[in-house]
């Protein structure tokens, strides 16, 4: 229930905040709360993957890219994550997490995504994922650079990011 608290307040938040570009790193502020905390109090390892969506949730609705694909009836889903914790975050204390889209190739969206506490690092995650379409099947990778209005040169996956993604699939 929680989420769904943080989730309209992202929202109301979002829609007050400066436009940013898809292409940018956003960074969305949170708190640690009571409901976050595991048995040893500090914030467990699944709240951290629920805080993710909501970052790349801020990302998605400051650029307006969110409503595009609201349009088009598509919606983003999770293929792939690794996360890698520094720190433990604790009850009360605020952190931001920065998001930035990293690349893509013919098949994914690579993210990555790290919770700062002012300039230093406590986790860092690379997600990987793709757009479906309600009618279903995924949107192809040409449907979403139209939409995306283009994909920029500079955006570059590193090569361990690439390899993990083909050594994690699993075909059938």
């Amino acid at each position: 229930m929680n989420l769904y608290v943080r989730l309209l307040v992202l929202w109301w938040r979002s829609r007050r905040q400066e436009r940013v570009g898809l292409w940018d790193t956003t960074r969305t502020p949170f708190r640690v709360l009571p409901t976050d905390l595991d048995v040893f109090r500090h914030m467990t390892n699944s709240k951290y993957l629920a805080i993710m969506d909501l970052g790349r949730m801020d990302l998605m609705m400051r650029s307006g890219f969110w409503k595009k694909l609201k349009e088009r009836a598509w919606y983003p889903v999770v293929a792939g994550q690794t996360i890698t914790y520094r720190k433990s975050l604790q009850l009360g204390q605020r952190f931001d997490v920065d998001t930035r889209v990293l690349g893509f190739d013919e098949r994914w969206i690579y993210i990555e995504q790290t919770f700062c506490v002012g300039k230093t690092v406590y986790a860092q995650a690379y997600v990987r994922s793709r757009f479906l379409k309600r009618s279903g099947g995924s949107v192809e990778h040409d449907e979403l650079e139209e939409l995306a209005g283009g994909i920029p040169d500079t955006l570059e996956v590193p090569e361990w990011l690439r390899k993990w993604t083909v050594e994690s699939r699993i075909d059938s």
